[in-house]
């Protein structure tokens, strides 16, 4: 495995830092001082970040309770706080990884600095920074559905993280989603319930569904030998909207208990939104006031 990684992409402004599985785009928004801080403080902090996880990982791939582990690691303790709310259901802090980087990322970016914006994207899950005053715009699965491409999150949104979760994506799923997208007050509470409502939006036993214990696609996942989706066949108007109704009813309850503030679920081009009247994501815009 090479060593970590840090370049600027060819804009100037995205700093694009790498070491094994990890792959992230980091920018911030304010003086070109404080840029120049944050930016080195990231660079500082991201070398550490995967052998930290590395040393934990028997543990962090063991199933979850309501009552969180202690881990070593800020990253680890990030993900099994994640997870723990979630843990009446099978649920590893594998399932927030991405998202916690994410947000240790940004959390050593932004320490002692004054930034105006300031984001760290994980292969899809992003953590935000958005001072008072400031808004940020942010891409979202589903474009062609309908929806906006684009939300606008003001700073005074409870949203400071984005996930997406589906069979489709880089990760395993148990379900049949094309996309989960989730925003939660954190990148690893979003990634967290994504996986979880992901998973939910099934049709157990159908035909035209192929699945494969994890183990036999990747020997070392958290999942075992629990059967992941490997493709979805035709499915009828019904069967699809009873397969989103369910993954509905999953991200309505973490909704009621606090855990996320809104999901969009896809699946055959059809969705369902959970959070806020879909007119808003017609127009792209975020906020509840």
């Amino acid at each position: 495995m090479n060593g970590a990684q840090a370049h600027w992409l060819p804009d100037g402004r995205r700093l694009h830092l790498n070491h094994g599985p990890i792959d992230l785009i980091v920018e911030g928004f304010g003086a070109s001082d404080e840029l120049r801080a944050a930016y080195g403080q990231a660079i500082e902090r991201f070398p550490a970040i995967l052998p930290e996880l590395v040393a934990e990982l028997g543990e962090l791939r063991r199933p979850a309770s309501t009552s969180p582990r202690h881990f070593a690691s800020a990253t680890a303790r990030r993900m099994e706080a994640a997870v723990a709310p979630l843990a009446r259901r099978f649920i590893t802090p594998m399932a927030a990884v991405a998202g916690s980087v994410a947000d240790e990322m940004l959390a050593a970016m932004v320490a002692g600095r004054r930034l105006d914006r300031a984001y760290v994207n994980n292969g899809g899950d992003v953590a935000l920074h958005i001072a008072p005053g400031a808004q940020m715009s942010a891409a979202i699965a589903g474009t062609g559905h309908g929806l906006a491409d684009r939300l606008t999150i003001r700073w005074q949104d409870p949203v400071r993280g984005i996930a997406t979760s589906g069979w489709r994506g880089r990760s395993f799923s148990l379900g049949i989603a094309d996309a989960v997208t989730v925003l939660a007050a954190s990148a690893a509470a979003a990634d967290a319930a994504a996986t979880l409502i992901a998973n939910a939006v099934d049709l157990p036993g159908h035909l035209a569904i192929a699945r494969r214990p994890a183990r036999d696609l990747a020997p070392d996942s958290d999942l075992g030998d629990r059967p992941v989706t490997t493709g979805v066949g035709l499915l009828t108007p019904p069967e699809i909207d009873r397969a989103l109704d369910a993954g509905l009813t999953v991200a309505d309850r973490m909704r009621r208990q606090g855990s996320i503030q809104t999901a969009v679920l896809f699946l055959a081009g059809e969705h369902r939104v959970s959070g806020m009247p879909a007119e808003r994501f017609t127009r792209g815009v975020l906020s509840h006031a």
